[in-house]
């Protein structure tokens, strides 16, 4: 099937050498496809922001946000004018408005495919117009990754945070009034710390506190978090449900099968657990 060149969308008086082309990327703690379809404000706030060199040297800024899952492909997220610059780096030093005008219809919408080599990620955007291709064009505007299933929940603490601070209903809902025993990998090593909630908490509230504290206030994980740091953490800390019940399951069921899983995973003597 022949490829449809981004160039073919772009407005017709619209001249790519006034443009500077924004790759947004993971910064340790989002995932910028995450903002720009649940903080528009936020996302407005990244395409501010000023790093060491004065980048965005143009008139506009084409954005575009990183795909979780596929690092050649990358969400739209629209072209902004820069009205004023500051020389202040590692600040909001730009001061940026939407052009609705400009492909406004296709914010959220249009997945754009590029290959992009090397770390710079503010480049010209005639430099890179002739590997940009359009990979689709959504119905609706994109709203965030749904809710996988309880069954195929396998996410990062920073995922995690970004559902709890949105408060994303799919996922609420889902967990909020279950209980349940997950487990916490950490990708790097391998140690596993499991855990349940149980009583008036469920899954949804228990994770909120992950997402709020890192550690859970769980010992095993707070030392770990001492030693490794919290980007540490947010990048490498994976979350997943072992097994998960109606909140009118017995809490003595439970524990049981949370212990049942530290023997089974040797999260005491090869893990995170103290108990």
């Amino acid at each position: 099937m022949q490829q449809i060149s981004l160039e073919a969308l772009l407005p017709v008086d619209f001249d790519p050498a006034s443009c500077k082309l924004h790759c947004a990327v993971f910064n340790g703690e989002s995932y910028p496809i995450d903002v720009l379809a649940n903080d528009p404000d936020e996302w407005q706030g990244w395409n501010s922001w000023r790093a060491g060199k004065n980048d965005f040297n143009r008139q506009f800024i084409f954005s575009l946000a990183q795909d979780r899952h596929d690092v050649t492909l990358w969400l739209f997220g629209g072209i902004w004018e820069v009205v004023g610059r500051r020389p202040q780096p590692h600040a909001r030093s730009y001061d940026v408005v939407p052009r609705d005008d400009l492909m406004g219809s296709f914010v959220r919408r249009l997945y754009v495919r590029l290959p992009l080599a090397g770390r710079q990620r503010r480049r010209n955007l005639e430099s890179c117009l002739d590997q940009m291709t359009v990979s689709s064009i959504l119905e609706e505007a994109f709203v965030g990754d749904p809710f996988p299933g309880h069954d195929r929940i396998n996410h990062t603490l920073a995922d995690l945070t970004v559902i709890v601070s949105q408060q994303r209903p799919d996922w609420r809902i889902a967990l909020e009034h279950m209980k349940g025993v997950y487990v916490i990998h950490d990708q790097m090593t391998g140690a596993r710390y499991v855990g349940s909630a149980y009583g008036d908490t469920g899954i949804w509230q228990r994770w909120s506190t992950y997402a709020q504290t890192l550690h859970g206030n769980n010992v095993g994980l707070q030392d770990l978090l001492d030693e490794k740091g919290a980007d540490y953490f947010r990048a490498n800390m994976k979350f997943a449900l072992l097994e998960f019940w109606s909140m009118r399951t017995d809490d003595t069921h439970v524990l049981e099968r949370e212990s049942y899983w530290k023997d089974v995973l040797h999260a005491r003597s090869l893990g995170h657990n103290k108990n």
